[in-house]
């Protein structure tokens, strides 16, 4: 009898341990960090920043202009705002430029809008973008210049026959291709075609000659001293 109690009695232990509550787990919180007002960035003697001494310089070539508003260096990257007369109502951008310093050149750039003047009583509409060049922190800029090589405008489908045809066929014609266009309505789409060219000529060379992005394109170059003293 005495063994049976206490074999009961053991198991009452266990069950009401099985029953006792878990103690929840302790939750860490993140700790913030008060950010002062009056607390600057340390400055990085290695990323130097610099304005450029020129601002609105001009140039013209072939009657096209553009205008340097300002230049600057900005750490790794230098910029240059620049403006150009538009040749008609296309997207016209800059197609190629390049960066020179210190013997070194360089031809990639990000190009970004900034604002576009449509122009009034007479005068051309002018569009402005933003060059940026990556450069060595350390390059020596003092004695460097920006050329802007073309700038060009891909055509819409509608725009081959408002705008470009009569110019393209003058040109095919004046060479000598034998190359005849017209526009006819392709799907519903009036659209500039091919139709005629000499026998031994194939479609693709044909191609080739009327599509060339030379009919939507102006080329300078438009070169631009630019100046950092540091």
């Amino acid at each position: 009898m005495a063994r049976a109690f206490k074999i009961w009695g053991l198991t009452l232990i266990v069950v009401l341990g099985a029953c006792a509550p878990v103690p929840a787990t302790q939750q860490v919180l993140p700790t913030f960090v008060q950010q002062l007002d009056n607390a600057l960035p340390e400055p990085n003697e290695a990323y130097p920043t610099a304005q450029a001494s020129e601002s609105n310089a001009s140039q013209s070539v072939s009657g096209f202009s553009f205008n340097l508003r300002r230049a600057w260096r900005d750490g790794k990257q230098v910029n240059a705002e620049l403006c150009f007369t538009l040749p008609d109502s296309s997207d016209w951008t800059v197609w190629a430029a390049h960066y020179e310093y210190g013997g070194s050149s360089i031809s990639e750039f990000s190009s970004s809008f900034l604002n576009k003047d449509e122009g009034s009583a007479g005068q051309a509409s002018q569009r402005c973008d933003q060059l940026s060049f990556y450069v060595p922190p350390d390059a020596d800029l003092s004695a460097s210049s920006l050329t802007v090589e073309s700038v060009g405008a891909y055509p819409n489908a509608d725009e081959y026959c408002s705008l470009y045809m009569p110019k393209i066929q003058q040109a095919l014609t004046e060479r000598g291709t034998g190359i005849n266009l017209d526009c006819q309505i392709v799907n519903g789409i009036m659209s500039m075609q091919i139709v005629g060219k000499p026998d031994g000529m194939s479609q693709e060379e044909a191609e080739q000659l009327v599509f060339s992005d030379e009919y939507y394109t102006v080329r300078g170059p438009w070169t631009f001293p630019v100046t950092f003293v540091e």
